[in-house]
């Protein structure tokens, strides 16, 4: 009910839309040192079993090389967060 008594509240019935933009991630090349943007669909983030073997990887937009760099907790964290790929390696016996 609305405040004037007996007169029933309208809803105007309009939900609110909020757009979702791309994540894009700051990177620089360890080759020819270009920095750039990236989105999560050309980042990959591999998980190992320990900090030397998690790391991600992307192809430079400008010298076309790999580039692999270690990946720490927080860089782990957002990377997942921004919807980047994860590969999660397994030791082998």
């Amino acid at each position: 009910m609305s405040v004037v008594t007996g007169v029933p509240e309208i809803s105007s019935g309009v939900a609110e839309i909020s757009a979702v933009l791309p994540v894009l991630f700051k990177a620089s090349c360890t080759e020819c040192l270009a920095r750039f943007e990236l989105s999560a669909g050309a980042l990959r983030l591999a998980i190992g079993a320990t900090p030397k073997t998690t790391f991600y990887s992307f192809t430079c937009p400008e010298c076309e090389s790999l580039v692999r760099k270690p990946a720490g907790e927080r860089i782990v964290e957002l990377l997942t967060g921004g919807g980047v790929r994860t590969l999660r390696l397994h030791a082998t016996s």
